[in-house]
């Protein structure tokens, strides 16, 4: 792979984590301030827990974006309150997908209602990030999310592909994407070095209802990472480096997937980077 090109996507990284109850103390223990943190939303406990983190790892120096789903706003009432909430701790950058919560807490189905409506209310935040997928949604049609993405490009200023471990699939999406004259910059989905015993740990602590819907949904994501030699995302990156290094792309960097494995995530980064001289 190329040395340049790997180096340049994994200096331009962000780190997914769950706000579990050591979210916090893991983050400021292992993460530089100047890699980005995304915060999940769980559709059993609601927005309470992503907004709590948020602001405490803002708090901290931390350049932080919480999700909102779609799905988990009650109304437009709740919308602004949270978006004066994250206003109010320093929060410039949001991630608004659809969301998984079924039925949904409120109006709001899907995510370009919200965009709409934080235009309304004066777009308050600098950065707005919509979902890709990569590999098809078990509900829609793979079109269908490629024209979502062109629908929404007014209202958001990039987009991160959802996790995907197939190079060649990710390769031909970015191609789908921009072809379809989605210029939006975009952050590749990638999981980190996660390893199985750990993320079904993780996937049975979250709790009982919310593991279950987690397994069921990425099953295919269990028998990645028990598949013969495991999973490696040095590997996947070196099959795919070309594409989301060459001109047009429209590669911004990496976010990687932690599964809260956040020291492990940044091990491994450091290690790469060290031994590619960056």
């Amino acid at each position: 792979m190329g040395a340049s090109g790997l180096r340049a996507l994994l200096e331009r990284v962000r780190y997914e984590v769950l706000p579990a109850k050591s979210t916090e103390e893991k983050v400021l223990a292992h993460v530089p301030r100047e890699v980005v943190v995304t915060v999940t939303a769980s559709p059993v406990k609601g927005l309470e827990p992503t907004l709590d983190l948020a602001g405490r790892l803002a708090a901290q120096g931390y350049r932080v974006v919480p999700h909102v789903p779609a799905r988990l706003l009650r109304d437009d009432t709740h919308l602004k309150d949270v978006v004066d909430r994250l206003r109010g701790v320093g929060v410039e950058d949001v991630f608004v997908p659809a969301g998984d919560a079924d039925p949904p807490a409120g109006a709001y189905e899907g995510a370009l209602p919200v965009l709409r409506r934080l235009g309304e209310l004066g777009s308050p935040f600098t950065r707005v990030g919509i979902t890709g997928y990569p590999e098809s949604h078990p509900l829609i049609h793979d079109d269908v999310t490629v024209q979502a993405m062109w629908d929404k490009r007014e209202h958001a200023t990039y987009i991160v592909s959802n996790l995907c471990f197939d190079a060649r699939v990710l390769g031909e999406w970015v191609g789908r994407v921009r072809r379809r004259d989605v210029a939006l910059p975009v952050y590749v989905g990638v999981a980190g070095p996660v390893e199985r015993a750990k993320l079904l740990s993780m996937a049975t602590k979250i709790g009982v209802g919310e593991s279950t819907r987690f397994l069921t949904k990425h099953a295919s994501w269990f028998l990645r990472f028990a598949a013969p030699g495991g999973y490696s995302p040095e590997r996947l990156l070196s099959r795919v480096e070309g594409v989301l290094t060459a001109p047009g792309a429209g590669v911004a960097g990496l976010h990687l997937f932690t599964f809260n494995q956040v020291a492990e995530t940044e091990r491994w980064r450091r290690a790469v980077l060290d031994r590619l001289g960056g």
